[in-house]
């Protein structure tokens, strides 16, 4: 059997009894390093990423190829960092590249405009409750500065909810926000994806992208209502600890993708000897 995968046997419990017959379980087994150096190569206007000479590709067999020289560093860097084994898991940027790149479920702009439109009446920051006064109070402080910067920053009026009922979001307002999604390329909406699927928020991610608040601050923001329940219920610090750092990494990733593939950096400056 294939190399990649590992047979773990198991037992069926039956009537009561244990049968002996093993259920074979299949798991991916993660991928050893195979190369040493990693390079980045300029090439009919696209950058190219190489592992020990042999050009990167996708997981489609598709080449990797960038228009940003800074995102291909960066990409290389990530495969670079990985030690015995790659984990693919934490690769984020290179993620977001082969997904940029294969485009997997084949959506148009149209398609990743729509998704992020309605997205918003389930926007985190826009529901909040008055039926705990600290909580309510901690929300107003954090959240409502947020969405007042959103409202002008985008001319906006999306408003917050006190109760389970989605926020009205206007036609004008979505005509407004998709205007400026569609003003980006098809690379740029990704890392817009990924960042509102990262915080469940699409006005903590523009603010993020935007560069009005950092990372940690998204995040934390995201998480205020968890980070509030547990000072109450407790928390299991490695756990805990483990899914914030994914967030911020994760947000970090989409941030940097969306910033790098914006036409400022696709210029290759020429070299005066």
């Amino acid at each position: 059997m294939n190399s990649l995968y590992r047979l773990v046997p198991r037992v069926w419990l039956s009537a009561g009894k244990f049968n002996q017959w093993p259920i074979k379980r299949c798991y991916a087994q993660p991928v050893k390093r195979f190369y040493k150096q990693t390079s980045v190569l300029y090439n009919d206007g696209k950058y190219e990423v190489t592992l020990d000479q042999r050009k990167l590709k996708t997981p489609k067999g598709a080449p990797f190829t960038v228009k940003s020289e800074p995102l291909a560093i960066a990409v290389a860097t990530e495969f670079d960092s990985q030690k015995e084994h790659i984990e693919r898991s934490k690769m984020h940027l290179s993620a977001l590249c082969f997904t940029a790149i294969d485009n997997p479920n084949n959506h148009t702009k149209i398609d990743m405009v729509n998704y992020l439109l309605n997205y918003i009446p389930t926007d985190t920051v826009l529901f909040q409750y008055d039926d705990e006064k600290d909580l309510h109070e901690l929300q107003r402080n954090e959240w409502d500065p947020i969405i007042e910067w959103f409202n002008e920053r985008y001319d906006t009026k999306l408003k917050k909810t006190m109760d389970i009922t989605p926020p009205n979001v206007s036609g004008e307002d979505k005509m407004k926000i998709s205007k400026y999604l569609l003003s980006h390329g098809e690379e740029v909406l990704h890392g817009f994806v990924f960042a509102v699927d990262t915080l469940k928020s699409v006005i903590l991610a523009f603010a993020a992208i935007d560069q009005r608040i950092s990372v940690d601050k998204a995040v934390t923001l995201a998480r205020l209502e968890e980070e509030y329940q547990l000072k109450f219920w407790g928390r299991v610090e490695w756990a805990h600890d483990l899914s914030q750092q994914e967030l911020q990494a994760r947000l970090a990733a989409s941030v940097l993708f969306v910033h790098l593939n914006r036409s400022e950096y696709f210029k290759k400056e020429k070299i005066i000897i």
